[in-house]
């Protein structure tokens, strides 16, 4: 009897991506494969790629020609949102031997087979689909989360907005959700493995239930997840402000298992600027969201995604959005530098930002979000919190790793038995962008 086939799949990008890359490798398992780290060795090597700046291409780019510099005789696949956009220039790099689109990674076991069945040939086999017509999210339910100590779920796919800036909805077609009984079915699934941590992901899941039939809604798929025993947080992933019904509020303000953990993303804090971007919301929307939530959720941990240097951002635009992250309680920023990305609308706008006050801009963003993180996590000092324990231990300290409901990482003593437990701490200190705390003896 044969042995299985070995198959490594690395991820770049996004939690979705993380998601799709345990779903690819549940189906693989499922058709006889046998799946192994990324970087090991294997007889096939799958590239999940990122395609949302620059800067991820360049990613995908060079990760795809190390794994065929170091694994020569694999054979080479690439899937993802860089492989849906621009499938010709991935099948362009040297080594590759198929490219998959987005929709047809779910058929992934189907052509590893058809690839096996044939020589190796110089010129890739591209797989990718119209991913506008996809109407539906293929169901690919796991178990088990390879390398993760925390789970994701996936419920919804694609988005309705035409952002300015954004290639995305190109990369993933039209919004589209998953039946709530799958869903359902998916978490009570990796809670029973043990995941007590699961957030809800996407790539517009405020948008998620509307084109289902009966239609339903974000807020009524996490009060159906509130009643999954065994689930002690639940977390949304990045929600737009408009989303935020007056449901869905009540629901993360007082469902007790909704960690108080959200992520607002807010892209700029110009009016202008975000008419510019086609954003579906304003700063005084955006703020009042913000001031509600914090003032019905104590220590609500708040992060925000900001475009620095979008066409059309200007001096007066940046010290808006400066002043606006300054006055709202945010305890994390990412912060991105634009980039053009091909076929989007910010392309054709004038007024483009340099690259210097790009990094300028970038430079004092991060540093007031830096800022604004170690106030909000010194505000903890000497508050017990239960923590998630990570599996791996932090690289740089070797101590263990957890994470609190409301996303803070605090690095502590203990042994490797607490991985994946949730355990009470006392947070210790706040040493510039660490934190330390100690482990609560019972009773104590």
């Amino acid at each position: 009897m044969s042995e299985p086939v070995t198959v490594a799949v690395a991820t770049l990008g996004c939690r979705l991506n993380q998601v799709e890359s345990q779903e690819m490798g549940a189906l693989l398992e499922g058709h006889g494969f046998r799946v192994v780290p990324p970087g090991a060795p294997a007889e096939v090597c799958v590239v999940n790629t990122c395609t949302v700046t620059g800067r991820a291409d360049f990613s995908d780019r060079q990760l795809i020609r190390r794994l065929a510099r170091e694994h020569p005789g694999a054979q080479l696949v690439v899937t993802g949102c860089y492989a849906q956009t621009d499938p010709r220039a991935a099948a362009a790099l040297a080594g590759v031997d198929l490219v998959v689109g987005n929709h047809e990674k779910y058929r992934l076991p189907e052509l590893l087979a058809s690839l096996a069945m044939r020589p190796r040939s110089p010129s890739p086999e591209i797989v990718v689909g119209d991913i506008q017509a996809v109407r539906a999210v293929p169901v690919a339910p796991f178990a088990r989360v390879t390398g993760r100590s925390r789970a994701f779920v996936k419920i919804q796919d694609g988005c309705q907005h035409r952002c300015a800036f954004c290639i995305v909805p190109t990369a993933r077609g039209r919004s589209r959700s998953q039946e709530p009984k799958v869903v359902v079915d998916q978490a009570r699934t990796l809670t029973e493995a043990g995941y007590r941590d699961l957030t809800l992901t996407g790539v517009d899941i405020g948008h998620y239930g509307w084109d289902l039939y009966p239609r339903t809604t974000l807020a009524a798929l996490v009060h159906r997840l509130a009643e999954v025993p065994e689930l002690r947080w639940l977390r949304l992933s990045s929600v737009l402000p408009a989303y935020f019904t007056p449901e869905l509020i009540r629901a993360v303000t007082t469902l007790p298992v909704v960690a108080p953990h959200l992520h607002l993303p807010l892209q700029s804090g110009s009016d202008r600027v975000l008419r510019l971007m086609r954003r579906p919301y304003n700063t005084r929307m955006y703020r009042a969201l913000v001031e509600r939530l914090a003032g019905a959720i104590p220590d609500l941990g708040l992060g925000a995604d900001v475009i620095v240097g979008h066409p059309g951002e200007t001096d007066g635009d940046f010290e808006e959005t400066v002043r606006l992250v300054d006055a709202l309680p945010f305890s994390y920023l990412h912060v991105f530098a634009y980039s053009d990305r091909r076929g989007t609308e910010a392309t054709r706008l004038p007024g483009r930002v340099g690259p210097a006050a790009i990094r300028e801009r970038s430079r004092v963003l991060r540093r007031l979000a830096r800022e604004k993180s170690a106030a909000f996590r010194r505000r903890l000092i000497g508050s017990h919190r239960e923590v998630h324990v990570l599996e791996t231990r932090d690289r740089r300290t070797g101590l263990l790793a957890g994470l609190t409901s409301n996303y803070v990482e605090v690095l502590f003593e203990g042994p490797d038995s607490l991985g994946r437990r949730i355990v009470p701490l006392r947070i210790a200190e706040v040493r510039g962008e660490r934190t330390y705390g100690q482990l609560v003896e019972a009773g104590a």
